[in-house]
């Protein structure tokens, strides 16, 4: 599910709570990313099992509808195609799903009054009328409303928004990561005509400990690799270079230093990413004009091979 550049946003943001904390205990620090990355995947089993509990919302409606002392004739002949959807069904019978929320104790139960809000919104879309009415029944036409469902109900809900806010400091910074997982996990059902199968927290077994690598090895060598950067930024005040600009190019000079099994060029276009993503405006060519000189230096002094920065 993470893969490195999305674990390097972790780290990154890991390291900066930390340098601003003016936190000492690396042993905490380190839990403290565990627990960030953790997070993630609650969040994404969250997503997936409010897609089987809508399902469950609707069936108590039409029960509640049918149990009126004056009951409607739509109340007396409900329409179920959404509760019989084919795709639906398959997340809300997930064995491995209800095993993974069991274990992390992730329900929807106490949150009756969301739910209820969410599916009567629902209710009231276009285009979920239109599906109700829709004579093709096939597995694609189910799961095509279920993309609708997310993208036009599910993810807009400000409510929802809210709620995991709420629950975790993390999550609104990990919504966007988690959805784009979501959709991909249901993508991949759809295509394959089967069962979502739920991604595993790590996209490989050796990435949790480049993770606490990189975090690890970035605060041990904070000091000397702050006199490297220093060195190469004496036309700049380093006290107003951005901290965020200076994390980076840190963990940067870490990753080429400590991991050199991984290619410079890599590592050089992932840290100015980061620095597109969660820095100034101008920090991009800053970020890579240090870098490059560094790397230059590195060669030269035979701290790294030539080679490994191709």
């Amino acid at each position: 599910m993470l893969n490195r550049r999305h674990l390097r946003v972790k780290v990154l943001q890991s390291l900066y709570a930390f340098f601003q904390s003016d936190n000492s205990e690396l042993t905490s620090g380190e839990k403290e990313l565990l627990f960030s990355i953790e997070k993630v995947y609650e969040l994404y089993l969250y997503q997936l099992l409010l897609l089987s509990e809508l399902v469950f919302e609707e069936e108590r409606i039409i029960e509640e509808n049918l149990a009126k002392q004056l009951p409607a004739y739509e109340d007396l002949n409900p329409n179920r195609r959404f509760t019989e959807n084919k795709f639906l069904r398959m997340i809300a019978s997930n064995r491995k799903l209800h095993a993974l929320c069991h274990g992390k104790k992730i329900s929807w139960q106490n949150e009756r009054e969301l739910l209820r809000k969410l599916m009567l919104q629902i209710r009231k879309q276009g285009f979920y009328q239109e599906y109700l009415e829709c004579s093709d029944e096939s597995f694609n036409a189910d799961t095509a409303f279920v993309f609708k469902l997310l993208y036009k109900s599910i993810l807009p809900f400000e409510p929802l928004h809210s709620f995991y806010e709420e629950k975790s400091i993390y999550w609104l910074v990990d919504w966007e990561l988690v959805n784009k997982m979501l959709i991909k996990t249901l993508k991949t059902a759809q295509e394959a005509g089967s069962e979502p199968e739920l991604m595993d927290l790590y996209k490989d077994p050796s990435d949790k400990d480049f993770a606490l690598g990189l975090f690890r090895q970035t605060i041990i060598n904070h000091s000397e690799f702050n006199g490297i950067i220093s060195a190469k930024t004496k036309n700049w005040d380093t006290e107003r270079i951005a901290m965020m600009d200076m994390i980076i190019m840190q963990m940067a000079v870490t990753e080429i230093l400590k991991f050199q099994e991984i290619p410079v060029k890599v590592s050089l276009n992932e840290y100015i990413e980061l620095s597109k993503m969660y820095s100034t405006p101008k920090s991009r060519m800053f970020v890579n004009g240090v870098l490059d000189k560094l790397v230059e230096d590195f060669i030269r002094d035979e701290k790294i091979s030539g080679h490994t920065a191709r």
